[in-house]
């Protein structure tokens, strides 16, 4: 169980490796150390920072509806793997692993950035442009290759070139990702149609997935625009009476198939800080949600 204070470390003791080691937690930094007593003195055995990830929240009944951004990519890659075979980019696997991907190199959390001002979980709407994080995004898209560098960085551009004129740090990171995009094309010998129809593909499946799991599908089977697809067309779902969510036209190989997602439900409405957050993130019990998709 995770304890706040004063700001000062809390520790508590565990069993590794038939060694008692101490895991402190600083409330205002979440940096956690794992230290074992050597001889008389503490030595660090680990050192680590608890990353936070920026959330879907949706008010329900019950309180507050939880979905991580990472979970809702893991979303948007489910949809993207039952695309029509024919259709599919050449780099396949790469293509569903920037998508999956896509939304890693979260911010840490630190004062408020995880709650509004009155105390509520923050939607990952309510949360100002970051360089910080847009540039970490990159910093791990590298690591995977050109095609999922591309595709995110082409991402980042979908997203935030619509800054460009506000900020010179801002206005130079959106020209370093075009200079970038253009040297990876050529290098990885693909042109820019194919590398754009690619990433239509990315972000056509993240729109689908926002929509599920923002909760934004449409009573008494009304169609909502998704956006074009790679292959230039407007795609409209809708949700049937029988629950089962139809999308026209028809995307994708299978004529009907099972997606889902993880979500945590909160029943405390408010919170004080980022650790009650936090521990109440923690301790509370994973669900599932699913959608079937049908012809």
């Amino acid at each position: 169980m995770l304890k706040r204070g004063n700001g000062a470390p809390v520790a508590t003791q565990v069993l590794f490796s038939n060694i008692k080691v101490q895991i402190y937690q600083n409330p205002n930094s979440f940096h956690y150390i794992l230290k074992s007593p050597v001889q008389g003195f503490n030595t660090t055995i680990l050192e680590l920072s608890l990353k936070k990830a920026s959330m879907i929240v949706n008010a329900v009944p019950e309180g507050w509806e939880i979905i991580f951004q990472q979970a809702h990519a893991l979303l948007a890659t489910q949809i993207a793997f039952e695309w029509r075979v024919a259709d599919r980019p050449e780099r396949w696997v790469e293509t569903l692993a920037a998508i999956a991907q896509h939304d890693d190199g979260q911010k840490f959390w630190a004062g408020k950035i995880g709650l509004t001002p009155a105390g509520a979980p923050a939607n990952f709407t309510m949360l100002p442009f970051s360089l910080e994080q847009a540039t970490q995004v990159m910093y791990e898209a590298k690591f995977q290759g050109r095609w999922r560098a591309l595709l995110t960085s082409m991402h980042l551009s979908f997203l935030y070139e619509e800054l460009r004129g506000q900020n010179n740090r801002t206005d130079e990171f959106l020209n370093n990702q075009l200079e970038n995009q253009a040297r990876w094309r050529k290098e990885l010998k693909i042109n820019k149609k194919k590398a754009q129809q690619a990433y239509d593909l990315m972000q056509w499946c993240d729109r689908f997935s926002l929509i599920l799991c923002r909760s934004q599908l449409p009573e008494a089977e009304r169609t909502l625009e998704v956006s074009k697809g790679p292959d230039g067309v407007q795609y409209h779902v809708i949700q049937q009476k029988d629950g089962s969510i139809k999308v026209t036209p028809w995307p994708f190989e299978k004529r009907h198939f099972t997606v889902s997602v993880e979500f945590i439900c909160l029943t405390q409405l408010q919170f004080q800080d980022e650790a009650e957050l936090t521990e109440a993130l923690m301790n509370s019990p994973i669900q599932l949600k699913e959608w079937t998709i049908s012809k």
